[in-house]
């Protein structure tokens, strides 16, 4: 039962993950005949899944984005498109859905980020998103001449201050700047333009930005992060959160808690949703579904799981261990990497005594989707998750167009006709489509108090 959380107003968000040839866990994905093998890499490959989640009505396509690879890093992650430049080609090919890309705050300069999100806004009509992250591979380090990956706080601290400049950049015009009225030959005013000045602890930028208040003000933020710092970050600067929630009750405790975190920090928790990735599994009946999940876990690779294994401890090599022997002591391998992730393996570890391989095995079954069965099983688990407030939107994992179809054409059509999903777009932005608002200009609104000179980054 809902517990009266949820705006009755807002409809299920959708979105769909484009991951080529197979992400984490997905060794053997890139062998099925209907997915192209260079699918990671082919623009029309990207261009057709996006086209087909439009003619479905989701909100948006994502793109994940790592900068740091292993020859045991996942077959997508080998050899795929820089995000930006992928969804730029996605916005001239789509009308309606949201193009959300990852970038990191580690690697990147706010101005360069904040330049490339507008371009994309204008490119595509306001349908741009960000995915902020403060990269995890603790390796990216060695590829931006750094000895060293920044230790968390610093990795967090960068991030927030980075989005922070990078939304100041984005009112750097307020809405009227350009009246381009040539009977009177005003092309500008300046008065509505404003440089930023900011002098902060990681970063030093004036501004203004060399480009135009975007259709939708500003690009959506969207975050990603699970240690206590990500929450914090995600609760201070996120619109949405992209997560993981592998039961129901965990699924609903960190919705709560994350509404709870945002109010706390003064923010409207109906400005914030809750984007989980899910992996259905769907065939014409019950029992096909679970011999369809069963056959593709079985077809996983032990050994390349045991590689994939040491990436939340920054790569380290697990493959040198006796497998039956007790899950080793690797130190504080993830200290600077996916810590949180490592912390959670290592304690599961050591509390239930597994050996190295029962963890392998463990993570390999973790995997298991909740949502198995026919289109209607599917659909009745997403509406009774929806129902519970265990989130607002969620994400599909995307290689096959065939499977993918089965989604978009057997469950999103019932959920749509239980009013669950809406039937057609709302809006022709990303925030108009979620149901956001659009952040005012703070020029504007310090004009409007009478006060310009109270406006400097992180005050609104």
């Amino acid at each position: 039962m809902s517990n009266n959380t949820r705006n009755p107003d807002r409809t299920l968000k959708l979105g769909a993950v484009l991951f080529g040839v197979g992400g984490p866990g997905q060794h053997t994905t890139w062998l099925d005949p209907d997915i192209p093998t260079n699918a990671s890499v082919d623009v029309h490959w990207y261009i057709a899944r996006a086209q087909q989640a439009e003619a479905a009505k989701f909100d948006h396509v994502f793109i994940v984005d790592s900068q740091f690879i292993t020859p045991d890093s996942p077959h997508h992650y080998l050899s795929r498109l820089e995000p930006l430049t992928l969804l730029s080609a996605i916005a001239v090919h789509t009308s309606h859905i949201g193009l959300v890309g990852t970038i990191t705050t580690s690697y990147n300069e706010p101005f360069n980020v904040a330049r490339r999100l507008a371009s994309l806004d204008h490119i595509s009509g306001g349908r741009a998103g960000w995915n902020v992250v403060t990269s995890g591979d603790a390796g990216t380090a060695g590829n931006y001449g750094r000895d060293e990956h920044y230790d968390y706080a610093t990795r967090y601290g960068r991030a927030l201050e980075h989005v922070q400049v990078a939304q100041g950049l984005w009112d750097s015009y307020e809405p009227d700047a350009f009246p381009r009225d040539r009977e009177r030959g005003v092309f500008f005013d300046r008065t509505r333009q404003h440089t930023l000045d900011h002098r902060g602890e990681y970063f030093g930028v004036v501004g203004p930005l060399n480009l135009e208040r975007t259709p939708q003000g500003q690009p959506v933020i969207f975050q990603a992060g699970d240690s206590e710092e990500g929450r914090d970050l995600g609760a201070s600067i996120a619109e949405a959160i992209f997560t993981h929630a592998p039961t129901l009750a965990r699924a609903q405790a960190f919705r709560r808690e994350m509404r709870a975190r945002v109010a706390a920090k003064g923010r409207d928790p109906e400005h914030l949703l809750i984007v989980p990735g899910i992996s259905p599994v769907i065939a014409d009946t019950d029992e096909q579904a679970r011999a369809k999940d069963d056959a593709a876990r079985g077809g996983r690779s032990f050994e390349r799981a045991l590689a994939e294994l040491g990436r939340p401890f920054g790569w380290h090599d697990f493959t040198r261990y006796d497998l039956d022997a007790p899950f080793p002591d690797v130190g504080d391998a993830g200290e600077r990497s996916f810590r949180t992730a490592a912390e959670a393996i290592t304690t599961l570890a050591r509390e239930g005594g597994l050996t190295l391989r029962q963890v392998v095995e463990h993570q390999l079954d973790a995997q298991r989707s909740p949502f198995v069965g026919s289109p209607l099983t599917v659909a009745d688990e997403i509406q009774r998750w929806y129902e519970a407030d265990a989130f607002d939107g969620i994400n599909i994992t995307v290689n096959s167009a065939r499977e993918f179809a089965r989604f978009a054409e057997q469950v999103v059509p019932i959920l749509q006709e239980r009013g669950v999903v809406r039937a057609e777009y709302s809006a022709t932005t990303l925030r108009g489509n979620l149901g956001l608002p659009i952040p005012t200009n703070r020029h504007t609104l310090a004009r409007e108090a009478g006060s310009l000179d109270a406006v400097e980054v992180g005050t609104w």
